[in-house]
Formats: structure tokens, C-alpha cells, sequence
């Protein structure tokens, strides 16, 4: 946890210093300190958070020109989070850093640079972040792949990203504390990929490849730490654990099946030692559950596990309230209203423009892959199904960046429509993921709120 810090209010003449930093420079001041500051273009609100293992140490006010410098007597070493709503990054703290950010809302993550004492070892982790996240967005398909082309596949882009940790690793010289978080975001990613395969693979072409790998294929989990509690919160490695408790599933008929999903839940409790990473990823399943199987009765008995084996309160709130907007979306209910937008900006009462059966999906252009994919996948359901209607809805933030990804393509068979409220649908039509989509009678009533575009059985619920 954080060690003891005191929070400064500076005036503006120190503010406007900050200007006039140069990232070759640091805080000489005192060998005891630490600073965190920066500049946001663009900014969403007048609040930068500085968190640790998702709680709020700081809650930090820009000045007005966007800016802000804070300074903290003891700042333990360690991985942090900022956030400035809707958006977080990681920012790793060693002894006396001083480290400066810079970033435009409308690119937050492509924008954002490290400048300062600790800056090489960020400027890092962010550089393998995008390569990792442009590496997800552009690999949708590799889960068709019969096993050698997926293993060379995935082998090919882990050996290039290897390559550039070991090179900055030496270049650096960062400490065992920071390879953690250096070698986690370098590996788990990767392993996330073999464990997804199976289960992925058999959803989207039927084929149940689990009898055809290796049999040492699954080796690599030996050399986990599945209880180091440092990573309880960091995404890569909490990603990861999601993708392997979906893979305990494979020899299962079904995944995603209630006896399944509660065999999680037991299996969570009793190889996870440390309460936190329990906590975690019986939180996770839950929220990935309630997402899927929206039989009243099962979403009873997998809550009542769950809640007997979960002791973190906060996220149980979290699960009841999503338990509760899922109940609004049960068949032959109207979708709740949210805001939407049409290509010309015009708002759209989704519940007024729906005259025939309709599949409703989802896209973003922050995952262009999946973009392209899911309007291809519906433009070719069209044909087939011609009294099915399509309408995508975009979810990024940025209106404006949706019409202008949209004139770079000429997509056909779909309404195009931006939701102009993120957390309102969100909350409403519980989208926590980007593949989901909805089936909706002619009327508009519900059909099936809870699908995939890409599900390999997803044909027939259009017959």
C-alpha cells in the first residue's frame, strides 16, 4: 500500500514552471519526494485520479490551462493507475520519481508520453501496451486457424515483442520490481491467446480442438505465481485469469452453461490463496455470466455461490445492479431508451425505427478489425436473410471520429448509428463487451438481448 503522503496545493506561479521543464531534466529538491504532474489537451473534467490497487490516493485539479504538479513526501514504489474519466493508463513510481504526462483526450492512450525521473521505464510499458493492443485489434480472425497456423502465428509476434523487452531491458537497467510488471505485460497477453484458443476456436467454426493439442500445451501455467498479489489489479495478468477459468471449460459440452460456470466459481476459491486475486476473478466471473446465460433460475443458483464465496462488498453491489438492468432486458421487453445519433446527428428513439426483425451490434474504432469484421458478417447475413434488418451502433466517445472512420469505408446493409451516451447504454443495455448483439421481433420487443455475431450457431437463430 501507499506509504504516508501529504497533498500540496501549488499556486500558479509554480504551475506555470511546469512549462518550463525540459523532460532531460528532474526534481533535485529533495531526495525524499516525489512528483507526479502534467498537461491534458482535450480534458473531460477538471480531475486527474491517481489510484493504487483501485482505490484513490489523490484526487489532483487542474489549473487553467489543464496543467497540474503534485508533490508527495513518501510515495512507495510500485505500480499506480491514473485515470481521467473515462480513460486509465498505468504509471510505475520507483524511489524519487518525478514524472510528468502529456496527453490528448481525443487519443489517450496513442498521445500519451512520459518526460522526467522514472520516464524511459513508462515510456516502455506504454510503447509494449500499443504494441499489444494493435496486436489484439488485428488478430480477430487467428481463432479460425487450424493449430500449427495459430501456433506460428502467435509465436511469430511474442518472439518480436521478446526482442524489443530484451533490448530496453539492458538499455534501461530497470530493477526485479519493475520486470515484474515489464515481463507480465510482455507474456500474459500471449498465454491469454493459448487459452482463449480452444474455446474460441470451437465457437467460431464448431471444431472441438481440444483432443488434437499438444499434450505438454498447457505446460507454460506451471510458471505462474498465481498468488502474487502484486499483480492482483494489473489487466494483463488479470486478463489473463479470465481467459484460463474459460479454458477449464474445454472438455465441457458447453462453457457457458450453469454447472460450468459455478465449477469456476469452486475452482477460483480453491486455487486462489490470496483474497484479493479471489475476490478478482470470482468478480469476473460473474460479470462475464450474467452476460451470458439470462435463464432467471440459473441466475439464482450462480448468485448464490457466488455470494457465498465472494467477501468483496463493493463489486457485490456492482453484480446485484446488473442483475437488476438484465431483468430490463428479458424477452418481449422494449429496450430501455438510450441516446442515440444518426450519420447526420439527428437523435434516434431506436424503439420507433424498428419495423422488422432486427439484429442490433455493437463496434468501435479503436478495434478496426472487429469493425470490418462484424459489418462483413452482417452485410453477408443480409443476404442470406433479407427480412432481417442491421443496425450498428458505435460506442466510442468521439462522434466526430466515428464519421470520419466511416467515410474511409463504404459498409452496406446496416444502419449506422453512434451512442451518444457511453455509460447510459452501458448501464442500460449492459455492453461490457464488444462482441455482443441483440435479436429484436418486428415489433421491436426483445428476440434474444443476450448473442454473438460470431457465434457459430448464431445462423440458425435468424432461421
Amino acid at each position: 500500500m501507499v506509504a504516508y503522503f501529504r497533498k500540496l496545493y501549488f499556486t500558479p506561479s509554480i504551475i506555470a514552471i511546469l512549462s518550463l521543464i525540459s523532460c532531460n531534466k528532474v526534481f533535485n529538491e529533495d531526495k525524499n519526494v516525489a512528483y507526479f504532474g502534467g498537461e491534458i489537451i482535450n480534458p473531460n473534467s477538471k480531475f486527474v485520479l491517481l489510484c493504487k490497487d483501485n482505490e484513490v490516493i489523490d484526487t489532483i485539479v487542474l489549473d487553467h490551462k489543464n496543467r497540474f504538479l503534485q508533490r508527495y513526501d513518501s510515495l512507495s514504489p510500485g505500480m499506480y493507475t491514473f485515470k481521467h474519466e473515462p480513460e486509465y493508463q498505468n504509471i510505475y513510481f520507483d524511489k524519487n520519481d518525478s514524472l510528468m504526462i502529456r496527453l490528448n483526450t481525443n487519443e489517450f492512450d496513442n498521445s500519451l508520453t512520459f518526460c522526467g525521473r522514472g520516464d524511459e521505464k513508462n515510456n516502455f510499458l506504454m510503447e509494449l501496451f500499443l504494441k499489444n493492443e494493435e496486436d489484439k485489434n488485428a488478430s480477430f480472425g487467428i481463432y479460425d486457424y487450424d493449430f500449427k497456423t495459430f501456433s506460428t502465428t502467435i509465436e511469430k509476434g511474442y518472439e518480436s515483442k521478446k526482442a524489443y523487452y530484451t533490448r530496453k531491458k539492458i538499455d534501461i537497467n530497470w530493477n526485479d520490481d519493475f520486470d515484474l510488471y515489464a515481463k507480465t505485460m510482455l507474456d500474459m497477453p500471449h498465454l491469454s491467446k493459448k487459452e482463449s484458443y480452444p474455446f474460441a476456436h470451437k465457437s467460431r467454426t464448431g471444431e472441438d480442438i481440444c483432443k488434437n493439442l499438444p499434450k505438454n500445451y498447457y505446460d507454460f501455467r506451471k510458471e505462474i505465481n498465481f498468488n502474487n498479489e502484486k499483480l492482483t489489479t494489473f489487466s494483463p495478468f488479470v486478463r489473463y485469469l479470465t481467459s484460463m477459468l474459460n479454458n477449464f471449460s474445454c472438455k465441457e459440452h458447453d462453457p457457458k452453461t450453469l454447472e460450468n460456470n459455478i465449477k469456476k466459481l469452486n475452482v477460483v476459491d480453491s486455487i486462489f490463496t490470496n483474497k484479493k486475486i479471489r475476490n478478482t476473478m470470482l468478480n469476473n466471473i460473474a460479470f462475464m455470466y450474467l452476460l451470458e446465460d439470462q435463464n432467471m433460475m440459473n441466475n439464482k443458483q450462480f448468485l448464490d455461490q457466488y455470494f457465498a464465496l465472494s467477501t468483496d462488498i463493493e463489486k457485490q453491489k456492482e453484480i446485484k445492479k446488473i442483475e437488476q438492468s438484465i431483468k430490463f432486458l428479458a424477452p418481449n421487453k422494449k429496450l430501455p431508451k438510450v441516446d442515440l445519433i444518426d450519420i447526420n446527428g439527428k437523435s434516434i428513439d431506436i424503439n420507433s425505427i424498428i419495423t422488422t426483425k432486427t439484429v442490433v451490434y455493437f463496434c468501435s474504432t479503436e478495434a478496426k478489425s472487429h469493425l470490418e469484421l462484424s459489418h462483413k458478417r452482417a452485410s453477408e447475413l443480409h443476404k442470406k436473410h433479407p427480412d432481417w434488418n442491421f443496425i450498428s451502433i458505435n460506442i466510442d466517445d468521439s462522434s466526430s471520429k466515428w464519421k470520419e472512420e466511416l467515410s474511409k469505408y463504404k459498409f452496406t446493409n446496416s444502419t449506422e448509428l453512434h451512442a451518444s451516451n457511453f455509460e447510459e447504454i452501458k448501464d442500460k443495455w449492459v455492453i461490457t463487451k464488444i462482441h455482443r448483439a441483440m435479436l429484436l421481433h418486428k415489433d421491436g420487443t426483445i428476440n434474444n438481448g443476450f448473442v454473438s455475431l460470431f457465434d457459430v450457431n448464431f445462423e440458425q437463430k435468424l432461421n
